[in-house]
């Protein structure tokens, strides 16, 4: 045995891949048969801004047969042949994360491990069903695939749920939790300044929380110079992360947040957002979906810019 063994186990010697979606960055690592440990410390490790390499989460691609959760999805989805195989940056395991599967089908794409031209499709396996990614011009569109209610009629008659406690606030505030597979709570602020003014480095308090916690989006509406006719809203968002913290963006987050502020604005709202994150601007498109739901479309940009090996 060496006398230096390396804090990296398993991922010791591994060529390992940094990519991000409008600044929620991402370490990938392609294990196709998920043979590697990925334990909750060591994710955490590579994770870490100061001793690991950094990023908000950690994504292994797997393919759908070497994982169970693949397997079951898989048996209705053939051609679903790659699994997210998604980490929050504390190590702890995700539903789902929509920047995530930007980025990952551009990393699956730049390493040679799929074919995808401009207009076409690839299915993706995730803890939250199978995702169907297509590639544009810009970057890529993810079917999300349909939204609801956490909390169910309660939120749906009184347009809020729970009471929201963040530093920055002098007072709880309503907000509406909302569920794209994974759980989100949003809030609506009154002004740019109190969205500006959060500190979002702790958790913000929220009562009652979904079961397995909550991703938290604070918005504000934004003032659109659009061409006469358009029917697209805007907001801006910043949101604090399960096991994360804030984040420059949040894709599954950017679906919540306008899919909340669009209920809040009833029948006359558009179908069409924008949603403007620190990390840059995300489309978000309400659809009916061949389950005759309503489904969430989010396009945005993704690129990786770096490998590293790991000592």
């Amino acid at each position: 045995m060496s006398e230096n063994p390396s804090i990296w186990g398993e991922l010791a010697g591994l060529t390992l891949t940094k990519g991000h979606g409008t600044g929620n960055d991402f370490i990938f690592l392609t294990d196709e048969n998920a043979e590697i440990a990925l334990t909750p410390e060591l994710v955490a490790r590579a994770c870490d801004r100061h001793f690991g390499i950094g990023a908000d989460g950690f994504i292994r691609a797997a393919r759908s047969t070497a994982s169970r959760a693949g397997q079951k999805l898989i048996e209705e989805h053939p051609d679903a042949v790659w699994f997210m195989d998604y980490r929050n940056g504390d190590g702890s395991v995700a539903e789902m994360c929509g920047n995530g599967v930007r980025a990952f089908v551009e990393y699956l794409r730049t390493e040679g491990l799929i074919e995808l031209e401009v207009g076409e499709t690839v299915k993706i396996g995730t803890r939250a069903g199978v995702k169907t990614v297509a590639r544009t011009e810009e970057g890529y569109a993810i079917d999300m695939g349909p939204w609801s209610f956490i909390h169910g009629d309660a939120a749906r008659e009184g347009g809020e749920d729970c009471l929201v406690s963040a530093r920055g606030l002098k007072t709880p505030r309503a907000g509406l939790s909302i569920s794209m597979g994974n759980p989100h709570t949003v809030v609506m602020l009154g002004s740019e300044g109190k969205l500006d003014g959060l500190d979002l480095h702790s958790l913000p308090q929220v009562n009652p929380a979904p079961v397995n916690g909550t991703n938290v989006e604070f918005v504000v509406p934004v003032d659109l110079d659009v061409e006469s006719g358009a029917h697209v809203g805007a907001i801006r968002m910043r949101v604090h992360e399960r096991g994360v913290g804030e984040t420059l963006s949040c894709g599954t987050g950017a679906c919540a947040a306008a899919a909340a502020t669009r209920f809040w604005g009833g029948e006359e709202a558009p179908d069409e957002w924008l949603v403007h994150v620190p990390g840059g601007t995300l489309a978000v498109t309400f659809v009916l979906g061949p389950d005759d739901l309503e489904h969430v479309v989010l396009a945005g940009p993704a690129q990786m810019v770096a490998t590293v090996v790991l000592r």
